[in-house]
């Protein structure tokens, strides 16, 4: 089963002193390329989590995003530094009377952005270890809904992939109906306007048949035909397999032979059908974008 590059997954989870909530979000791109946005305290895990994202991914714009909330000051290990913040306090406070501007809850908050505003504390081993499991339990499960998500999406592609090249082999049996009144009418063609321009008395059939046969095997498309035939039977079975990349190419063969088909029709019932194979293999070329 494909999947499509276009996902979204969310998890979160809770104990007694953490909150850990996890987003992933995806989008179609060539290439692997991954956004993180996590707290500083867990910079130190950043490529481990992007080797995650990336071996479950494979590809895409991916934008993660890891939040930690601690339940009471106590658990996350941080606490305020009041002997220095009283201190900032004092000192904001005499500045203020001179530059004017006095509210307190304004110059404690840029007290609080001062140096060594707060005491971090250095978690157990055991607390840590704790916690990172947590952590990472949050983000495979994430990383699992943004995979089922997905999954889904490429359902729905599939049913559409499906509805376009059955609708391709329609128009192909209608294209292989009116080749058999086409070259006919290219002969019929060809017979007037000979006799037209060199008169019933000088008409030479042997010439005539040549020019026919040349004509014939240049407006030919007997093996586009059988060719783009084999193309969309395979295009079904490589769907099957989910190989978005394999899909992409016979796309690209399909629109080939069509091509060429369209190239040789001289036709204009022929012409208006490549025309709508073109329109429904546009539909499918902007789909396989999107697909692993």
């Amino acid at each position: 089963m494909i999947k499509s590059m276009t996902g979204f997954g969310k998890s979160v989870s809770e104990s007694s002193s953490l909150t850990v909530t996890a987003e992933v979000k995806s989008l179609n791109s060539k290439f692997t390329d991954i956004y993180c946005r996590i707290p500083k305290s867990l910079s130190f895990r950043e490529i481990e989590i992007r080797n995650l994202l990336t071996q479950a991914l494979e590809r895409g714009k991916i934008e993660f995003n890891l939040t930690t909330n601690y339940s009471d000051v106590a658990s996350s290990g941080t606490s305020i530094n009041r002997p220095l913040v009283n201190a900032y306090m004092k000192d904001l406070k005499e500045s203020s009377e001179i530059f004017g501007g006095n509210d307190p809850i304004e110059l404690f908050k840029i007290a609080l952005t001062l140096p060594n505003a707060f005491n971090t504390e250095v978690a157990s081993e055991e607390q840590a270890m704790a916690e990172w499991q947590q952590i990472l339990k949050t983000v495979t499960d994430a990383i699992v809904e943004c995979t089922k998500f997905r999954l889904r999406e490429g359902a729905i592609v599939s049913d559409k992939f499906v509805e376009y090249i059955d609708k391709i082999g329609e128009l192909l049996t209608e294209a292989e109906a009116q080749d058999k009144t086409r070259i006919p009418a290219v002969r019929e063609r060809l017979r007037k306007s000979v006799m037209e321009l060199m008169g019933d008395e000088e008409f030479d059939k042997n010439r005539f048949e040549q020019e026919l046969i040349y004509y014939i095997e240049k407006y030919d498309i007997s093996e586009e035909k059988v060719r783009l035939r084999t193309h969309l039977n395979y295009f079904k079975d490589v769907l099957k397999e989910g190989n978005g990349k394999k899909l992409n190419f016979l796309s690209q063969e399909i629109g080939r032979e069509i091509n060429t088909i369209g190239s040789k029709a001289n036709d204009v019932v022929l012409q208006r059908i490549v025309v709508n194979m073109k329109d429904e293999l546009e539909k499918i070329k902007e789909q396989t974008s999107n697909v692993l």
